[in-house]
Order: C-alpha cells, then structure tokens, then sequence
C-alpha cells in the first residue's frame, strides 16, 4: 500500500498517475487532497467547476461532489474503465482524504514527482474550490 501527499500536486498529472498505479494492481492512499493544486485562473476554474456542479437535473443527475477529497476521487474514476471489472475493482483499491488521518500520521509519506506544482504561479487548491462549491469545512 502506498500514501501519496497530495500537498502542492497538479490534479490532472497526479489523477493520471494514480489511474496507472491502480490499474497495475496497487492500493493507493491519498491524503492532503485539500492541498492539491488546480492550474488555471480563479475566475475560469471557478466557472468550470460550477458548470459541472449544476449540469443535470436533482432526480436524475449527474451528480458531481463537493467535497475536495470526492473531487479528487472522482476525477481518478473517470480515468479509468469503470464498466469493466478491472476498473471497478481498481477504484476500490482508492482511498482519498482531506487531511491526514490518525491511522497514517505514522506511515512514510511518498510524492509523485512528475505532478509536482513548481513552475505554475496561478493556481487554487482543491479546498477552495469545494468551499466555492458550497462544501461543508
């Protein structure tokens, strides 16, 4: 089992990279999934992220999350072939977590270089954008 820090990682590189990881038969656990970085201006990620949240209908959905840690889910869900076996099996081997949990305050922390926020100046973390969603902190 491998804990990812999700502190100052790109969503989209880190999303991909995970997908990979679980695909080839690893249990990944993430946690700092507030802290992970969306690139992009404030008033365009805002936007985007609430057109999502508002598409569909309250009976029929699709539903989207507001939480940053179901956001973080959900984006590495959608990288993988959910209808077939192996990527219904490969998201249950995901675990996400806004903060870091007592069970893994003791465990070694790994980072995911190629997702590593070092050039990008404009970005917003994952909180922000759940607080913007209307998630409750």
């Amino acid at each position: 089992m491998k804990v990812i820090d999700g502190n100052n990682l790109i969503y989209g590189r880190l999303s991909t990279h995970i997908a990979k990881m679980l695909l080839s038969g690893e249990e990944i656990v993430i946690v700092n999934a507030d802290k992970v970085a969306v690139t992009g201006s404030r008033e365009f990620l805002l936007g985007r992220f609430k057109e999502r949240r508002e598409i569909g209908s309250v009976r029929k959905g699709p539903y989207y999350p507001r939480t940053s840690n179901q956001i973080l889910r959900r984006s590495i869900g959608d990288m993988l072939p959910k209808k077939k076996a192996k990527g219904s099996d490969a998201l249950k081997r995901c675990k996400v977590y806004s903060g870091v949990p007592p069970e893994y305050k003791e465990s070694k922390l790994e980072t995911v270089e190629e997702a590593r926020n070092e050039k990008v100046a404009r970005f917003l973390t994952l909180n922000e954008i759940a607080k913007s969603l209307g998630g409750k902190y």
